[in-house]
């Protein structure tokens, strides 16, 4: 054959290349019409690096990834309520999990407690974790101390759980026990927040969602066990529903309308901060969800039922609250008093917004980088690029979201001040469960705490900015400023991964 011979098709197969070429061109286009363009780049992002989180995370690394997992596996056994175990320390709560679990679980909390810092890689003994994970899941049962999340009921934890059974019953080891019962929460991150972009494709506030959504923590959290993947993906799918049909004045479809019920009654199950967030659900009209005559009142005793759930939960779990100390240096045991923090709070207010403003001024920085990430028990925060990134990511998706229809002030306001109540819970709780009698700040306070309000919380300003982005001719912002919002994540998730892998195993 010459240099100069023709080797693509021609005449009738060059059409038909073309013919194929563009019906799988079509096919694409349509699955992101159907789907949302949003929805397909979350379902891409988070899929891809929250499966690189879960591979490359050591074992056990996740926030409070022990008792996490410990959690998973008593509800999984059909342990559903906290059950007390011995412990010469004082009050504590726990359960079983198998023997060849615990010795990993042992080794990794040597190892991230003990890294030796700056320049060396944090995790010493690579070849111990294989060893440890590579061992099978006997009989052989050990009793671990997990307090602090024996206070959360089953709910959060149902989606780990059947990680955990599908482990089992595939004879699984022990490392791939713990990545499948991580592979389980991710799915559910997928499933439930892509829905909510999904029900948000006919407008333009979607990206505000999706960069929510795909934070670098959020994705993190996603990949690893943790409470906070179910919480923060059912936060933010009836965060994006009240959006659509309070805010929007759109109507929602059956299943939208089976999700938000189904969310005013889970959420406050996940976590106690954000029960005010699931009682949102009240203010999207009936017409709006297709209810009519008796139909009208199902959303509230949803949220009713909500509310019962979250008293009757907190009843059950008041206990733990007297081992959550034992997580505190030792020279703090038994500091933590939940009755006498309260009687503190109503006896001398002015004392608790005093350590509550001190709190602020001491560390808000903080909390600003770990609203972005840092990540697990490493305690590596996200790269500076990255919360360029992710900035940059919340200035185009704020400025290109469509103006609000509807001009309710009052459900406006009924919002904000649900987002200012849950943000004083969330510090409330903190200083009633997990901070000393007397100490100077409230402690334990983290940046990952604020995601699942971040959505409404930017809708609420939406709706009293008067500006939003416009292209040439004053036209709508249109697919440049959407590819910039996806490829700012992109970047924030790549510099996170890079960083994260570096200092952990590099």
């Amino acid at each position: 054959m010459t240099a100069d011979t023709e080797t693509r098709p021609a005449g009738t197969e060059r059409a038909a290349g073309r013919t194929r070429l563009s019906g799988t061109a079509r096919a694409g286009r349509a699955v992101v019409h159907r789907a949302g363009p949003a929805t397909v780049a979350f379902v891409l992002l988070a899929g891809i690096f929250g499966l690189v989180f879960a591979v490359i995370s050591p074992p056990f690394w996740g926030h409070d990834e022990l008792t996490q997992f410990g959690r998973a596996y008593q509800v999984s056994q059909g342990g559903l309520t906290p059950t007390e175990i011995e412990d010469s320390r004082g009050v504590a709560y726990g359960g079983e999990v198998p023997a060849s679990v615990d010795a990993l679980m042992g080794f990794a909390f040597d190892d991230y407690t003990h890294n030796p810092g700056e320049p060396f890689p944090d995790v010493a003994e690579p070849s111990t974790y294989k060893r440890l994970s590579d061992a099978p899941i006997t009989d052989d049962r050990k009793t671990i101390w997990f307090t602090n999340t024996a206070a959360y009921s089953a709910v959060p934890y149902v989606p780990n759980a059947i990680g955990i059974w599908f482990a089992e019953v595939i004879n699984a080891d022990t490392g791939t026990m713990v990545r499948l019962t991580r592979l389980a929460g991710l799915a559910s991150y997928l499933l439930v927040v892509g829905f909510a972009l999904w029900s948000l494709r006919a407008h333009r506030i979607q990206w505000l969602a999706f960069t929510v959504a795909v934070l670098p923590i959020a994705v993190f959290q996603a990949g690893t066990v943790t409470a906070d993947t179910l919480t923060n993906a059912l936060a933010l799918l009836v965060s994006a529903l009240v959006v659509k049909a309070v805010f929007l004045g759109d109507r929602l479809g059956r299943a939208e309308t089976f999700a938000v019920m189904a969310t005013a009654i889970l959420l406050p199950l996940c976590k106690p901060t954000y029960v005010l967030l699931a009682m949102l659900v009240v203010l999207i009209p009936a017409k709006r969800m297709g209810l009519t005559g008796w139909r009208r009142w199902i959303t509230w005793a949803c949220a009713a039922l909500g509310a019962i759930g979250f008293a009757v939960w907190m009843k059950i779990a008041a206990p733990t609250g007297e081992g959550t100390s034992l997580m505190r240096p030792r020279h703090q045991w038994y500091t933590v008093d939940t009755g006498e923090q309260l009687t503190g709070i109503l006896t001398d207010p002015f004392g608790f917004l005093r350590t509550f403003w001190e709190s602020i001024l001491r560390r808000d920085q903080e909390w600003f980088t770990e609203f972005f990430g840092e990540l697990g028990f490493a305690y590596i925060n996200v790269p500076a690029t990255a919360i360029v990134a992710c900035l940059l990511a919340f200035a185009v998706s704020i400025g290109m979201a469509e103006r609000f229809a509807d001009p309710d002030f009052r459900r406006t306001l009924v919002v904000a001040l649900t987002m200012a109540a849950s943000v004083a819970m969330i510090y409330v709780t903190l200083y009633m469960s997990f901070t000393p009698v007397g100490y100077y700040i409230i402690d334990g306070v983290q940046g990952r705490y604020f995601i699942p309000l971040a959505i409404l919380a930017f809708a609420v300003l939406l709706r009293w900015m008067p500006f939003r982005l416009r292209g040439p001719g004053d036209r709508e912002p249109g697919r440049g400023a959407a590819l910039t919002v996806v490829g700012a994540a992109a970047i924030a998730l790549i510099t996170t991964v890079a960083k994260y892998h570096m200092y952990v195993w590099a």
